[in-house]
This record gives structure tokens, sequence and C-alpha cells, in this order.
């Protein structure tokens, strides 16, 4: 299979090169006792007034079996929570991916962006948040993150971390069996053999590729179900500050379509963003199995934002966005990130950037576009941080509106 809108490109990458991780390894399978060699790569510093912390849960579903792992009778996943913190100066920060997994995930980001092993130490990189961090005092409302599928939940820091600074608690979902690793908490590390080996068995048969990328997001819809269900579980010290009346969710490629379908089924979700995903179980885009949420469309506002690159996306162009926009009850928007490409809207920009000088131009350029990675950043962060602020706050800084000439690298599509 290609890489689409609703495949990640760490999955169809490690399909190609035939890469696959067990699915269930103890840490020291895969973490080692040497430091790893290679650049670190800097996550860009959130803009907001609050500095943020970072929590991380294992949820279990004791109703639901395994989608993934055979005889498994339960379903178990991993969040973390960014959320506006205090008392935060001089305490070091979380890493982007949890040290146990890194190794994994690395190499999945290696092969799926066609960079040389080990130029990148991935297990370097730290955000901009302190683990358990005491949060402000304040309530804010909530923001579901769903990454690409095959992408790990630390995949979008860049876009969870500045809107937590900006007042807002997101909790970040990985879906087990989808990531190249998710790491617990017993230290027990899930990769993603099976669902490599699905994507290997489908090849060219585009039958099948629908049986397969239906299943996957209806494990998807399963799990933010019940991470939903389970916001008022976590710690008292995090839901003091919650506002669970207003709730909001975003993704990217197979993330975004799990939001707008989210939204769809689960009215306790008001408003949401999709960044580049399709919204039909095809992986060629061409309209012959809609989603429920592309034939008829939402009472809630959904904000689209679409690339220009080898898949572009917009409402004249992708089949899925053009049936969303003739049945869209709400409020809705058409964004498009100029001379981008699909994982622009991910910490892909700005940390492959960094490597400008090392990897071929042609390799940096077919991942992230030729737009400029800071503009990009800055125009992603604007464009999520304006549409909450307005659908879950109730300000407007009238950036959505799309009047005029604009200071980021953005096409509103009408």
């Amino acid at each position: 299979m290609r890489t689409s809108r609703l495949v990640a490109a760490s999955v169809a990458g490690v399909v190609a090169c035939g890469l696959a991780v067990s699915t269930a390894l103890p840490a020291s399978a895969v973490s080692s006792s040497k430091p790893a060699k290679g650049e670190t790569l800097k996550l860009p510093a959130p803009t907001g007034r609050y500095a943020t912390g970072e929590s991380a849960f294992r949820l279990v579903d004791d109703s639901r079996p395994d989608p993934w792992t055979p005889n498994q009778p339960y379903r178990e996943l991993m969040i973390s929570v960014f959320y506006p913190a205090v008392h935060t100066a001089g305490k070091p920060f979380t890493n982007q991916f949890p040290v146990a997994a890194s190794a994994l995930i690395g190499a999945s980001l290696d092969s799926g962006n066609s960079l040389p092993a080990g130029l990148v130490n991935w297990a370097a990189t730290k955000t901009h948040s302190v683990q358990d961090a005491a949060m402000a005092p304040g309530r804010f409302p909530v923001v579901l993150y769903s990454p690409g599928a095959g992408d790990p939940r630390d995949s979008n820091v860049t876009l969870v971390e500045n809107l937590a600074s900006q007042g807002y608690v997101v909790v970040t979902i990985d879906h087990t069996g989808e990531a190249p690793a998710t790491e617990f908490p017993d230290g027990h590390v899930v990769g993603n053999a099976p669902l490599l080996a699905a994507f290997n068995q489908v090849g060219n048969d585009q039958a099948a590729a629908t049986v397969l990328l239906t299943k996957v997001m209806d494990i998807r819809l399963a799990d933010t179900q019940l991470v939903l269900n389970r916001l008022s579980s976590l710690p008292h010290r995090l839901t003091a500050g919650m506002n669970l009346n207003d709730i909001g969710m975003f993704g990217h490629s197979a993330g975004g379509f799990e939001a707008a379908e989210t939204m769809y089924n689960d009215p306790r979700v008001k408003a949401g963003v999709n960044l580049d995903g399709t919204m039909e179980y095809t992986e060629d885009a061409d309209g012959t199995h809609l989603s429920q949420v592309a034939l008829h469309g939402l009472k809630q506002p959904l904000l689209l934002m679409g690339s220009t690159g080898r898949y572009p996306s917009s409402i004249h162009v992708e089949p899925s966005w053009t049936s969303f926009w003739q049945h869209q009850k709400g409020w809705k928007a058409d964004v498009t990130l100029n001379d981008s490409q699909h994982q622009s809207f991910t910490d892909a920009e700005p940390l492959l950037s960094q490597l400008a000088g090392q990897i071929p131009a042609s390799t940096l350029t077919y991942d992230n576009g030729t737009v400029d990675a800071q503009r990009a950043v800055a125009a992603d962060r604007a464009l999520v941080d304006s549409f909450f602020n307005r659908f879950l706050k109730g300000g407007n800084d009238h950036l959505l509106d799309g009047r005029g000439a604009s200071k980021y690298p953005i096409t509103f599509i009408k």
C-alpha cells in the first residue's frame, strides 16, 4: 500500500522495508545500556502564557478483547495528558518518546522518512513539559488528540504542547498495536507486528484494504470512547482543573478522520479539527466508501486543514471532503497550508528541517514540502489555537474568517 492520507508514513515505510516488531516485548529487549549516538533534535517551544506539565496513564477496557493481540481478553491503552502547570522552573523536561520504546519508534521514523539509520537519536528529544507538575489554577477545556495510523501519540507535541500552554488540557491517545511501540508502566512494550502483517497481506487488493481500514477506524473509535468515558476518573489533581462540559478533538491523517467520526457519534465532543485526513475507507480517495460523517456532516463545527503535495486535499479534490462540505450543518472552513506535504502538520515539520544539509534536499521536501518550517509551525499552531479558542472558550481573533491577506502561508478554500 502506498502512503495515503489515512495511512501514516511510518506504516508505509516499515511495510515497504519489511520491518516488523513483536506484539509484546519486555523493556529490556528494546533498550540498550549504551548511550545512543546521533543528532539530537529540538521541538519548538510553546508560545502560551502557561508552563506545561505532562502525565501518562494506562487505561484498561475489560469488556473488549484486544483486536490485535490474540487471546488477550482486555484492551489496554496509554494516554498522555498535557496541561497548564505552575512551579516548573529548574525541573527536567520529559522525553518526547518513552526511553524503552524509542528504539522501535526511531527505527520506524527512519524507514518511514527515508533517513539513514542512526542519524537521529530519537531517545534524546525533550518536550517542554515537566512530569506530573502541579496544575495551574482554573478550569480548562479538554481537547483530545489522535495521531495518524501507525504513529505514536507523541508525534505532534508541537501542536499539543502549544495548545496546553494556551490554557487547555490536551489528552493524546496511543492506539495500541498501531504505534511502532507503546510502553506501559510495568515496562512491557507492545509493538505493531499484526498491523504490519495485515497491511502486507492486503497488497494492492482494494477491497481488502477497505475492510482493514474500516477495522482500524472502528478500533480507534472504541478507543476514543474509552478515553472520553474515563476522563472523569483521572487523578483529582487533574480533573479539578478540567472543564468536561467543553471538549474538543483534533487529529492528523486517520486521527483527523477519527475526530470527525467521533463527533458524529458522540455529542460530548463539541468542536474538531481534521489535519489532512481523508474521511473514507479507501487507500485511494475516490468517493466509493464514504464514512457516515462524510455522508451526513455534523451539527458541531469542524475545521479542515489540507496539504498541497502528493495527495492534495481540499473540498475541490478530496471526494470525502466534498461530500462532507455539502452536508455539513455546523460551522465549517477549509484551509490549505501552502507548499506542504502530509507530514507538515506534525512534528516531522520542525524536526526533520533540522537535518537540512545532512540528508538530500529531495528527501526533506518529500516529507515536509517546500514551505518554511517555522512558518508552517506558526500557521498550524495559530489555526488550531484560533479554532478552539473560538468554539470552546468563546473568543474570536477572526483568523478563521478568511478575509484579506494572511501573514501565514495559508489559503482559504471556498
